[in-house]
């Protein structure tokens, strides 16, 4: 094409010849480099030619040519739009502006010019499937695609594009078929055993899914969607630790990858570092501003760290997106319940209700917000509605059996709490209320089971034992009642000490951020004094002394608290 255009230049005439000729010189100039393979010196000398001759189509086509090979399609496309303006018939600029608008995603412009090429290259048929597949003529996409492999039945990429196109359509085992044969026709392709292991993992077959993409990453390790399909995959097999590595190492190979960030997020989320996944749930919320889901994780993560009422906006914003979403409307009700805001939750678990009447969680969550109003008859009725719902809930019943004790009802208090305590045998808060409404009844025997059960799950809370004490003490055990409340004035003891060692540290953390070292030391020694078992004193304390110096006094802080808190 490019010696043809070389005469063209030669065949103009008039005032302009030695532009021509200079440009005529340019292009053969470019056609070398570009034959040579330096696309750089090719393009500097196609410039210059429809600088010197803007109205010869040759040069405009052979620039958008070199343009494209050198991955810079939006530039190419005016280039070869203007070579085709003045040339219709120039196939190679057909060819090449149809792929340049494929690659910047104008497949609607694309798609007539591939229907008119004549150049049946694996990689033409390849790029014109492709195209009917991103306007979702999936049945024509297909049908190009197995005429591409028909000419071309050795070329694994042609089938791994052909399972593609059936994942996209959800045809699971189709997709599957294309991308095994992929491999069998080449072992060491990447994308097929990426997009094989995307296919099984949409399948639950999880062991070959993470199979194939550990094989992908491995042989594509600067892949990021493949390290974050991997990491999906082992999420999806329950492997969040497993997950984490390959999310981060996604985001360190594109930190704009938002999937990634939002998958890295949620894993800590699960994981329970709510602290940690807010500020990338922040990133993918900037990134994506009309993601429903995204907002509301962010929003839950701020209520799991007690900032309840910086996740309202948030909630809001979703539900402007997605203003019929039950969980939303619920999750934004428990957000506004830890702000105390008792209308407003109520609000929101009546419209969630409205949307699913059904859901034992909303009744629950609406009962409890008419127990905080004081509200005990719609409380109530709420409980009762939410436990009939979901007949295997602890809360319901354990909740009402406090209002049914509250209401001097001790009989269905006593109903209810013991099969919330049947479901949850391990409420150590509940076994001490089942006692207290049983010696309310003056039945001291059922009332001692159940406060040493709570004594036992709460060793170290002395309510249980105060309350067993007088139980005991009207069953006349008085040496018994005199042992237990012993251990209960002991157990408060140690609770108050705990809470000046802790008063202590918190002072000295706030010195210790100041520089006030010294300050800083007084009050963690305080805190050891009153509680020697408190690790955090030790280990802040070690810290201090660091910073002044003393490491060997900072080694010896460090060992008290490592035993403490490992013994």
């Amino acid at each position: 094409m490019w010696l043809a255009a070389a005469a063209a230049f030669g065949q103009q005439g008039g005032a302009s010849n030695t532009r021509l000729q200079q440009a005529d010189a340019a292009f053969k100039a470019g056609y070398a480099a570009a034959s040579g393979g330096d696309l750089a010196s090719a393009r500097q000398h196609f410039q210059r030619v429809v600088q010197l001759a803007p109205q010869v189509e040759e040069g405009h086509s052979a620039l958008g040519a070199v343009l494209y090979q050198l991955g810079e399609y939006k530039s190419a496309i005016p280039e070869l739009e203007k070579a085709l303006s003045l040339k219709t018939a120039d196939q190679s600029a057909q060819e090449n502006l149809a792929l340049a608008y494929a690659q910047t995603g104008a497949y609607n412009k694309a798609l007539p010019l591939f229907e008119t090429m004549q150049n049946s290259s694996a990689d033409m048929l390849a790029a014109y499937a492709r195209a009917l597949a991103a306007t979702q003529q999936l049945p024509a996409a297909i049908q190009k695609t197995q005429a591409a492999i028909a000419a071309y039945p050795q070329n694994a990429s042609l089938y791994d594009q052909l399972g593609s196109i059936y994942a996209q359509n959800q045809n699971w085992p189709e997709a599957q078929n294309a991308f095994e044969h992929a491999l069998q026709i080449d072992p060491q392709l990447a994308s097929a055993h990426m997009h094989l292991g995307v296919v099984l993992s949409n399948q639950q077959q999880m062991a070959p899914a993470i199979q194939e993409l550990t094989t992908a990453t491995q042989m594509a390790p600067h892949n990021a969607i493949a390290q974050l399909e991997l990491g999906k995959a082992l999420v999806a097999a329950n492997q969040d630790n497993a997950a984490m590595p390959h999310f981060q190492q996604a985001l360190a190979l594109d930190a704009s990858l938002t999937e990634a960030t939002n998958q890295y997020a949620m894993a800590l989320q699960r994981q329970g570092k709510e602290q940690e996944s807010i500020p990338f749930f922040e990133k993918v919320v900037a990134a994506e501003p009309h993601n429903a889901e995204a907002l509301t994780n962010l929003a839950l993560a701020l209520v799991q760290t007690g900032k309840a009422k910086e996740s309202i906006p948030y909630y809001q914003r979703a539900l402007a997106i997605t203003p019929n979403d039950t969980t939303t409307h619920q999750d934004l009700g428990v957000a506004y319940l830890q702000q105390s805001d008792l209308d407003d939750a109520i609000r929101e678990f009546h419209t969630g209700l409205t949307l699913s009447p059904d859901s034992p969680q909303l009744h629950y969550n609406l009962g409890l917000a008419f127990k905080l109003k004081d509200d005990l008859p719609h409380a109530i009725t709420e409980l009762e509605t939410a436990a009939k719902l979901d007949p295997t809930a602890p809360d319901p019943p354990y909740t009402l059996g406090i209002l049914y004790m509250q209401q001097g009802r001790f009989n269905e208090a006593i109903a209810q709490l013991r099969t919330a305590l049947e479901r949850r045998p391990a409420n150590g808060d509940g076994w001490a209320i089942l006692g207290s409404v049983y010696k309310q009844q003056s039945d001291y025997d059922a009332a001692a089971a159940a406060l040493r059960k709570a004594t036992t799950l709460l060793p170290n809370q002395p309510g249980p034992h105060i309350t067993l004490a007088s139980v005991l003490q009207e069953q006349g055990k008085k040496e018994e009642a005199a042992a237990e409340r012993k251990l209960a004035a002991e157990l408060t003891r140690v609770a108050v000490n705990r809470q000046r060692a802790t008063f202590a540290t918190n002072t000295g953390n706030a010195l210790l951020q100041k520089g006030q070292i010294a300050d800083a030391i007084n009050h963690y020694q305080e805190a050891i004094s009153s509680d020697p078992t408190y690790a955090d004193a030790h280990l802040q304390l070690a810290a201090a002394y660091t910073r002044m110096g003393r490491t060997s006094d900072a080694a010896a802080e460090q060992q008290k608290a490592d035993a403490l808190r490992h013994p």
